[in-house]
């Protein structure tokens, strides 16, 4: 008789042990970081572009052969087993510890990045930034820059545990195209094609960073600076300008009225396709209170006033500044801004305030009393800084606490402790416009049969954005919200198929008013009105 291995007790503990294939993917996958590592401490290497080759060729092979061996050894679905047991995933030790190399290496990255090598005034890269020279030079024709490390560790995360989340979510095709869809993006439009744009245009200012993001999530897209490359950038120059502007006012708002936010938060967004592989793991971990809800509302919409403010003082500046660039006058922009503000609010407030909560009216409010009452100081003053405070330093000011220490330090290195939409809940503008369009405009909705919920959570659980999908699957109420990003896991992790993304018309899809226990209505007047 052979020996049994492992437990095979139906009612005793599962056998957690990992298998050999795990473990030779642990260990090919800790080698390439450790490469890594070295490189941070500044090691030489005799051939930096073979082992630059064999620390990311080993980072993904240990990816590749750990997630095959873990998923593909599974049935096909979701499994929830020890995701609270786990120092990893309930902010355990291993959690903080990770929390805190994240944080550290982003605070080195933005405000540092001589610690990790980047040679100043012209000196020759040495640590992590120096490893990544070969690469650059390949792509872009120069050294490395902390971005571009940044960019590279970027795309490297999202493709590979790109790969580790399609196998997770295999069952669910949705899950496989949209997962496919930010690595796509990520590689292409944020990586490899603005690289090689630049070594294609080396006598220009480089400006295509990232083809894929816009304003207001791209904060500098106005700045002088960047608008002066775009001008002086010939054609290729123009076209992204004009590109742009179009993805902010014609494109962006098409594409969330047919498909809401998720068309760019769930498929195209690098920080979302960085939440979405890499947080993966944290997910559960976003909050789901009335508390952090409240929260995420008022901060959001504040960052998104914030946003604008700026972006509207730096466009003021660059017009009194270069009227010989300019398209239009300053008098022309006052104008503009002023009649636009004035007739989008007056629309919105009159036919969807039913649909707009408090915080969501004194942000639209507060944005427009703001941006107009300095317009119109500014302009009769003859000031060129918009609130009379010079416009470079509240770009500063933005750039610091939105750009750097919210969307990087805390919206990346939190994944461990607040799951891993930190910073599309709490931070992002470009959310929160998307958000806003997707409330009050938009066709999409998920909806839900409440006759099928059998109450199991799972659903609230996976819920990246901290809704409580529970309590709309219970009443049967279609899910209408502002910071659904559409990811769909609530979807793929229900057992009894209650939830589904649905894209129709506008009318009916906020339906809280219809889900009445009383029998206060006509429940069939109710059905045949619909």
């Amino acid at each position: 008789m052979s020996k049994l291995t492992g437990n095979i007790s139906i009612a005793s503990h599962q056998n957690n042990k990992l298998s050999s294939i795990q473990k030779l993917g642990l260990a090919i996958g800790f080698i390439g970081l450790f490469i890594l590592v070295l490189a941070f401490f500044n090691v030489s290497f005799p051939n930096k572009t073979v082992w630059f080759t064999i620390s990311i060729a080993s980072i993904f092979i240990g990816i590749i052969l750990y997630a095959r061996s873990t998923y593909l050894s599974r049935p096909e679905g979701i499994s929830n087993n020890g995701l609270f047991q786990k120092s990893l995933t309930n902010r355990g030790v291993f959690a903080w510890i990770i929390g805190i190399l994240l944080t550290s290496f982003y605070i080195a990255l933005y405000w540092f990045p001589k610690y990790l090598g980047l040679g100043e005034n012209g000196a020759e890269n040495t640590g992590i930034v120096g490893f990544f020279d070969p690469l650059s030079l390949f792509l872009n024709g120069k050294i490395a820059s902390q971005w571009f490390v940044y960019g590279s560790m970027y795309t490297v995360a999202i493709l590979g545990l790109g790969y580790k989340f399609i196998l997770k979510y295999r069952h669910n095709k949705y899950q496989l195209v949209r997962t496919i869809s930010v690595m796509f993006f990520q590689l292409g439009f944020a990586f490899l094609i603005p690289e090689i744009l630049e070594k294609l245009n080396p006598g220009k200012e480089y400006f295509a960073k990232d083809l894929k993001n816009m304003w207001p999530l791209n904060y500098y897209f106005f700045n002088d600076w960047h608008l002066k490359a775009l001008l002086h950038g010939g054609n290729l120059g123009m076209f992204m300008l004009v590109f742009g502007i179009a993805m902010i006012f014609i494109i962006s708002p098409i594409l969330t009225y047919f498909y809401g936010k998720r068309w760019y938060c769930s498929w195209v967004c690098g920080c979302g396709g960085l939440a979405e592989t890499a947080g993966d793991s944290f997910r559960h971990l976003s909050s789901s209170t009335q508390k952090a809800w409240k929260i995420e509302r008022w901060l959001i919409h504040s960052v998104l006033v914030f946003s604008f403010v700026m972006t509207i003082a730096v466009i003021f500046t660059f017009l009194s500044n270069n009227p010989e660039l300019s398209i239009i006058t300053r008098n022309q922009f006052v104008y503009g801004i002023v009649v636009f503000l004035v007739v989008f609010t007056s629309v919105l407030y009159i036919f969807k305030r039913n649909d707009l909560d408090a915080d969501a009216k004194f942000t639209m409010l507060s944005l427009v009393a703001i941006i107009i009452i300095s317009l119109l100081i500014n302009f009769f003053s003859g000031n060129q800084n918009i609130l009379f405070i010079d416009s470079n330093k509240l770009r500063e000011w933005y750039g610091f606490a939105i750009g750097s220490a919210f969307s990087g330090v805390v919206g990346v290195g939190f994944y461990p402790i607040l799951g891993n939409r930190v910073w599309c809940r709490f931070g992002c503008p470009m959310a929160a416009i998307l958000g806003l369009q997707q409330r009050l405009f938009s066709k999409f909705r998920i909806t839900t049969n409440g006759g099928q919920c059998i109450s199991c959570g799972n659903c609230s659980t996976h819920c990246e954005m901290g809704i409580d999908v529970r309590s709309y699957a219970q009443k049967g109420e279609n899910i209408v919200r502002s910071s659904c990003v559409g990811c769909g896991i609530c979807s793929a992790v229900c057992p009894r198929g209650v939830l589904k993304l649905e894209n129709d018309t506008p009318t009916g899809r906020i339906n809280s008013n219809d889900i009445l226990l009383g029998n206060d209505v006509n429940l069939m007047d109710l059905i045949n009105n619909k």
